[in-house]
């Protein structure tokens, strides 16, 4: 077979083609690609795509090329699917097409899948290669393996490459990996030092795919191209800041098990986002391509970054996303996940050149359009008195636009205010007709304008820069290593910081604004307090009335923010005036984002002080799961010190038995609640709301006046478990104040409900809730008052 392929390879030749990485290459020779994860969706997105556009411009180069997709799937089940995809691959416009059938034709024959699961497998692949290259006497070249699959598998399939499968006679190995390498710095160097017991790092191409795209490729030449005009104003007296932006208008459906795991902080900014900060800073090296002097400098970045805190980040979540992880992930409708979909990190450089200059990486999904670009934004020391349109007046910017966006194409544009840049690459050209958009604030006609002749897709340049054996484009152990010492401390600081959730889109509005005081970052639109009638127009607190008694609303996250700065100004409120607060805490899973925030968030909580009781418990063992006082301790007492004689659990298991009335359990609560509750008066008391209107453990249909003068009696529950101790109206309605939180969709028809119905316990329970001489506030989330 290979015979007839060189023969045709030779035919080629004469037809033309593009052999540009072939300086590059060791020797010419045979070329073995594999591609692990072969018929998966990146492969057949991208890969075979970019595999094959690499075979037609080397046709004319003295290689030759076999290609394996290779997979757990047996080969008779595979082979037809892989097939499918290699069919769909196109030739580049300037191959015509009768050549360009040829040329699949062959890929084609070259092409086969093979099952890649044991030792074995890879062995008898190696066993093919070498039995092929003596027959046709071909000298290998190298072999190529692209690992398109999940990272866990690495260090395994390395290890198989290495023991079985490695080329000899001084031919390459290359071992392309795709992100996440990973998910904090531990993990990462975990994985590095389990690959490099297999492989060279010189062999290891760590691909992010951002630095394949042509802009992002072209920062340093630019850089070095305009150096005379660059170097007096790339600098803290000009520079006004740096952006970094990624925005995009999809969500994660179907990527959840993934992106629940990472979220956006290690899924772009610290990759995609990272290395292009590092070209667009890092001193310039002698050598452009020396892969040596490129990561000297860009490690000197890092080492300069000043550390990122939380007070340098904002983190955010789109509103669907909760209900998109409880579907994929299978959890119940009340599950919280706080993985953040939007993050804006602000970061400064320790050196004297941009002192002060603050570098801005914004990234989230749901947005209001997909657009990618770095902007260079300069200060502008001139005033327009009169003519304010004057071009001196305007931004002065170098903007390296990846793609999408308003300009739709990739492109950096230098604002005309500033200088005409250099064009020196012959793959690039100048565009002198400008389009009716705007980029930046400035209308395209303001701007020179640089731009591909032929826009490439990144995944074939890293491909054509792999098989030259070409490493600038790639990770390398002490740069993704150094990447995660800048970003772990960050995510450790976020790791319980609940995301502002925002709508996804236009609706977003201003809600995602950022504001830079110093070296800190902060949301522009704090939470602030807004009348009712003016729900319509943002997202902030709302207060209201609702079945007469005060109401506040916003969105969950604000809504837990207010509610337990309500709570902790009532603990210091009674704390001053009486040197104690008593506080009564309800079970289910409404509080728990509270419980996080409390234990989180609220250092000066005058916890000593406060005595912790419970407003019910289901009867079961303390230590049980289904336990109300068990999800209060893990969640919240055990993160905080409080004295342990300030916790009341409620006493449900005595003598062995689980709420024997005759054991007296709830008769010895309600002792203990007069012997410490001043007028059995508790400060503040938190409820639910369950979907049947039910409060604390007070049910329909429970006769809640058979309870009398009671503070605390055994109740049944039409759910397991049956038994329950709760407070009673009584006792409720004896304290200060009561909030009732109501949060989630599921809940809006109760709400619209509760709306219209009379005062009816019996039927209704929670419309029991009346605080004689205290004040009663409802605190409902915006999914649950509107739907």
């Amino acid at each position: 077979m290979f015979v007839t392929v060189f023969l045709l390879l030779v035919t080629l030749c004469a037809q033309g083609g593009n052999g540009e990485e072939r300086e590059e290459a060791q020797r010419p020779g045979h070329v073995s690609v594999v591609i692990v994860g072969g018929t998966g969706d990146l492969a057949k997105k991208y890969l075979w795509q970019g595999f094959f556009e690499l075979y037609v411009n080397q046709v004319k180069s003295g290689y030759t090329f076999s290609f394996y997709g290779g997979g757990l799937s047996p080969a008779d089940k595979a082979t037809p699917v892989l097939f499918e995809i290699l069919k769909a691959v196109s030739c580049p416009k300037d191959v015509s097409q009768e050549r360009c059938a040829l040329l699949k034709e062959q890929f084609l024959r070259l092409s086969q899948y093979r099952q890649l699961q044991s030792v074995e497998d890879y062995q008898d692949l190696a066993k093919h290669i070498e039995k092929e290259l003596q027959q046709e006497g071909m000298t290998e070249a190298g072999r190529l393996f692209y690992l398109s699959v999940p990272a866990f598998a690495y260090a395994d399939i390395a290890d198989k490459i290495n023991s079985s499968c490695r080329p000899t006679s001084g031919a390459w190995l290359r071992v392309v990996l795709e992100k996440p390498f990973g998910h904090d710095f531990r993990s990462a160097q975990v994985l590095a030092s389990q690959l490099g017991n297999s492989l060279k790092d010189e062999e290891m191409y760590r691909i992010d795919h951002y630095l394949g795209k042509q802009v992002v490729s072209r920062i340093l030449p630019f850089r070095e191209e305009n150096k005379k005009l660059l170097d007096p104003i790339w600098n803290r007296h000009h520079i006004e800041r740096v952006e970094i932006v990624l925005k995009e208008t999809l969500d994660v459906k179907g990527r959840i098990p993934f992106y629940d795991q990472y979220g956006v902080v290690r899924d772009v900014l610290q990759n995609h986002m990272t290395e292009v900060m590092t070209l667009l800073t890092m001193s310039l090296p002698m050598n452009l391509s020396s892969n040596e002097e490129v990561l000297r400098n860009k490690l000197q970045v890092f080492r300069s970054l000043l550390p990122v805190g939380k007070d340098q980040a904002v983190v955010g979540q789109y509103q669907a996303y909760k209900t998109e992880v409880q579907q994929e992930l299978n959890k119940t409708k009340d599950h919280i996940s706080i993985t953040p979909t939007f993050a804006a990190v602000l970061t400064y450089i320790d050196e004297a050149q941009y002192e002060g200059v603050p570098i801005l990486l914004i990234s989230g999904k749901m947005l209001d359009e997909r657009v990618g670009y770095a902007r260079i934004l300069f200060k502008n020391d001139i005033f327009c008195l009169q003519n304010h349109n004057s071009v001196h007046c305007k931004p002065k910017q170098i903007v390296f636009h990846f793609g999408h966006g308003s300009l739709k194409y990739p492109a950096i544009l230098v604002s005309k205010n500033l200088f005409k840049p250099v064009l020196m690459d012959s793959a690039w050209k100048e565009v002198t007709e400008h389009k009716d958009v705007d980029v930046l604030g400035l209308p395209l006609s303001d701007y020179y304008v640089q731009t591909p002749i032929e826009q490439r897709e990144a995944y074939y340049e890293l491909i054509s820069h792999i098989f030259a054996g070409r490493k600038n484009s790639f990770i390398s152990t002490e740069n993704l290593l150094a990447s995660w010492g800048l970003w772990t401390p960050l995510l450790s600081s976020l790791a319980s910081t609940f995301p502002r959730i925002y709508p996804g889109g236009a609706e977003n509005g201003d809600l995602l604004d950022v504001h830079i005081k110093g070296k800190d970052i902060s949301y522009h639109n704090e939470v602030v307090i807004i009348s009712n009638d003016q729900i319509g127009g943002g997202f902030q607190v709302m207060q209201g009335k609702f079945r007469s008694s005060d109401m506040v609303s916003a969105w969950t996250e604000e809504l837990v923010v207010r509610l337990a700065a309500d709570i902790q100004e009532a603990a210091e409120a009674a704390v001053r005036e009486g040197g104690v607060f008593h506080l009564a805490l309800s079970g289910g899973s409404s509080p728990l984002a509270l419980f996080h925030r409390l234990a989180l968030h609220h250092f000066s909580f005058p916890w000593r002080d406060t005595h912790v009781w419970m407003v019910d418990e289901r009867c079961v063992p303390l230590t049980d799961s289904e336990s109300n006082f068990r999800n209060l301790h893990d969640h919240l007492l055990h993160h905080v010190r409080i004295p342990y004689y300030n916790i009341h659990p409620m006493p449900v298991q005595i003598n062995q038995r689980l709420c024997v009335e005759e054991d007296g359990g709830a008769l010895l609560y309600e002792k203990e609640v007069n012997k410490w509750v001043n007028g059995s008066s508790f400060h503040f008391v938190l409820l639910g709301v369950g979907y049947d209107s039910h409060t604390a453990s007070l049910f329909p249909g429970s006769k809640v006046d058979d309870h009398g003068e009671s503070l605390v009696a055994l109740t049944e529950s039409p759910i397991k478990p049956h038994q329950r101790m709760s407070l009673t109206f009584s006792a409720i309605n004896r304290a200060h104040r009561v909030a009732l939180l109501v949060m989630g969709k599921g809940k809006h028809e109760l709400i619209t409900q509760l709306s219209r119905v009379k005062d009816n316990p019996d039927k209704w329970p929670v419309t029991g809730v009346k605080p004689a001489n205290g004040r009663l506030v409802w605190y409902i989330d915006y999914d649950a008052l509107l739907g």
